[in-house]
């Protein structure tokens, strides 16, 4: 089965001012559908990886042939990055239930955690993604910088949100200011959602 494009849980337009429509539609009917395209080549000689999910290539990357290996974790990654970010996303929630007592637990405040997770979008440096996952071996949350399309999953660790600081995540409305970026992510990032990540992530840690 080829791998295809998901679509969005809401209009190109839903995440405005703070993701901007045209940011939206690029985002994921080009770049993304181009991770697909591509990651669909790469296996067009292996079928019987054909049968695996996304997630499950990018979970035992050392077990794909070495001749594809990158290719599989450059657009797999790219795949089930973007595909987790696109249900992220929401308009108008906020940090309550679970997720709200774990981050106060391990972070001292929202606001802290906030700071924290800003930081490490700031010091990334390149192309990649930031991550708050759990670490199974001791349920903790952690803040998680990888580069390029690399996914925590790899490292054996569950996300629970994170953010795309690829420039094409957000050049078109903020250029090079990233760090106006990361404060907008606050008000589109679905914290009912990263709820119910964060639950189904313990009760399987």
């Amino acid at each position: 089965m080829a791998f295809t494009l998901p679509s969005l849980p809401y209009a190109y337009n839903a995440l405005e001012p703070f993701i901007d429509e045209q940011t939206m539609r690029i985002h994921h009917t080009k770049h993304h559908q181009a991770y697909i395209d591509k990651l669909n080549a790469t296996l067009e000689k292996f079928p019987e990886l054909q049968k695996k999910s996304a997630e499950e290539l990018i979970k035992n990357l050392n077990s794909i042939d070495e001749s594809i290996r990158t290719a599989v974790r450059n657009h797999g990654g790219g795949h089930v990055n973007h595909s987790f970010f696109w249900q992220i996303l929401k308009k108008g929630t906020t940090p309550k239930a679970e997720i709200l007592k774990a981050v106060n637990q391990q972070f001292k405040s929202i606001d802290n955690f906030k700071v924290q997770f800003k930081d490490a979008c700031l010091t990334l440096f390149g192309s990649g993604w930031v991550w708050l996952a759990i670490n199974p071996k001791t349920k903790k949350l952690e803040i998680i910088k990888t580069s390029n399309q690399d996914n925590p999953i790899s490292e054996g660790k569950i996300p629970v949100l994170g953010i795309d600081v690829w420039e094409h995540a957000y050049y078109l409305k903020y250029q090079n200011k990233r760090a106006d970026y990361v404060d907008a992510f606050w008000n589109v990032l679905d914290w009912e959602k990263a709820n119910e990540n964060y639950v189904s992530a313990i009760s399987s840690a």
